[in-house]
């Protein structure tokens, strides 16, 4: 029988991107299962924990809090979905939320490529070869431009209107 891969706690920060400290501080909270340790005290994990580190780490990129994840880290990676409906619904309201910050953002975006693009035309010094020279300078396209309710949206905001 083969022997199961281990990896130090360097090596798995290294391919989970994750810190010593983190993954220590997961293990304290029990988000991670206390890891298996070598006769000198040193902690070995296995496959299955890099991929619960990453996990962690996905949903963390989504802004889910950690109390939160502990009931998605239970469940087997094999297991159906229909079993847990529960978790179902729990990651359709998180992915709602996530929809409409992203939405909230591109706004953001959306206006400030607006001012950039309404400073482009305010120029003091109109000169050759200074058409489009912020573009070339941040190497990005064109953006789109942004409709009067986009500008009203923002401009409640200033004042302070909500």
């Amino acid at each position: 029988m083969k022997e199961e891969q281990t990896f130090s706690i360097k090596q798995t920060a290294e391919q989970t991107g994750i810190t010593e400290d983190t993954i220590r501080y997961y293990e304290k909270i029990a988000l991670l299962p206390r890891a298996r340790r070598k006769d000198n005290g040193h902690r070995i994990y296995r496959q299955e924990d890099i991929d619960t580190i990453r996990l962690i780490a996905c949903l963390k990129k989504t802004g889910m809090p950690l109390e939160e994840m502990r009931p998605f880290l239970g469940v087997s990676i094999d297991t159906d979905p229909a079993e847990y409906p529960e978790l179902v619904e729990l990651l359709r309201s998180h992915r709602k939320n996530i929809v409409s910050q992203i939405a909230s953002l591109q706004q953001v975006v959306d206006f400030i490529d607006m001012k950039l693009e309404e400073g482009r035309f305010r120029q003091d010094c109109p000169g050759e070869g200074q058409d489009g020279l912020l573009e070339n300078r941040m190497g990005e396209p064109k953006s789109k431009s942004v409709s009067p309710v986009e500008r009203s949206y923002f401009s409640m905001l200033a004042r302070g209107d909500k």
